[in-house]
């Protein structure tokens, strides 16, 4: 009789074994390994203020990501958000030409996202339609809509402390930005990890119908979600705008390709129903070091375009690739 090996159980390892051997650990060894690259290929690479500006690569982006993350581990997804910035922008830059201060302008950047959220929420949740056609749809209307108000134009003379929200730092080299950035984070590890709420986005993710039949409002679950996504992409509106000081219609341009990048490289299935918060705040960081270290080395944008949709493939791609190897 043969021996036959089998492989221990998760729920047999201890709790340091699963954690060594997680995604988020090696995500995590990947972005010590890209920041002792970037040191030694940059001598301006570990200057204090240098660093700071390398988090405006992502704070903003990655803010959206928490919400998109909680999305796509319920099923869907929201291909409009950049599209929704650039409109949250043009509105308050109409607002700021009729004379509305700081308070009416951030008011006005997160209901435009709020607004923007629901509309795509009731697309999907109350008419059926599938979110990825939707959200297509809405990322032109939204775009469109910017190009129509603006055309080559731009908005400019925006109030001077409305600088503080892109431009602000709270200690040092500590911005604004970045502090906003790890609250978020917070408040949406507590929502996914510790609330039912968050039980609630995983049993949709893995099984709707099932769901459905356990007493979920599956529709309204995924409604709020459109709901945060859309307050995430008014709120990096705010911050964006207030950081280049002025709107145009291309603002925030593909924003959407690196913003599910990071969400997936985080960890979190495309599938579906499995995903952790700390994953997509190290792959944040990870994007803005790879991001930050391409720009120091006067790389062009394109090639770091093409640097992100090659991680996008790859991160998809290699968990399949290796259930296969190993079946």
């Amino acid at each position: 009789m043969t021996d036959t090996i089998r492989a221990i159980p998760d729920r047999l390892q201890s709790p340091l074994e699963r954690r060594l051997k997680s995604w988020e650990t090696l995500l995590f060894a990947v972005a010590v390994s890209i920041f002792i690259v970037n040191s030694f290929t940059s001598p301006y690479f570990l200057n204090a203020w240098n660093l700071s500006d390398m988090t405006f690569n992502f704070t903003e982006k990655a803010m959206i990501a928490f919400a998109m993350a909680l999305l796509i581990i319920a099923g869907e997804i929201d291909l409009s958000v950049a599209s929704i910035i650039a409109l949250a922008s043009t509105a308050m830059g109409a607002a700021v030409q009729v004379g509305i201060g700081t308070p009416g302008l951030v008011a006005i950047g997160l209901g435009v996202g709020l607004l923007c959220g629901a509309f795509n929420g009731v697309l999907v949740t109350r008419m059926g339609l599938p979110s990825i056609v939707v959200t297509i749809g809405t990322m032109s209307l939204f775009r469109g809509i910017s190009y129509i108000v603006l055309g080559d134009q731009a908005y400019r003379g925006y109030p001077s402390d409305f600088a503080f929200f892109g431009q602000g730092y709270v200690f040092w080299v500590i911005s604004f930005e970045l502090v906003l950035f790890a609250l978020i984070a917070v408040i949406y590890f507590v929502i996914l990890h510790k609330t039912n709420f968050g039980r609630a986005v995983y049993a949709i993710g893995n099984n709707p119908v099932g769901a459905e039949f356990s007493g979920i409002r599956v529709a309204r679950v995924k409604f709020i979600l459109f709901l945060l996504t859309g307050l995430m992409s008014g709120v990096a509106a705010i911050c964006l705008t207030s950081r280049l000081a002025s709107t145009r219609p291309s603002i925030a341009f593909g924003w959407e390709l690196e913003i599910v990048t990071m969400v997936v490289l985080g960890g979190v299935s495309i599938l579906g129903g499995s995903g952790l918060i700390p994953g997509v705040v190290i792959a944040a960081f990870v994007m803005g070091l790879v991001t930050f270290g391409l720009g120091l080395l006067n790389v062009p944008g394109i090639v770091m375009s093409i640097v992100i949709g090659a991680l996008l493939i790859g991160v998809i791609a290699l968990p399949r690739l290796w259930d296969k190897w190993r079946s």
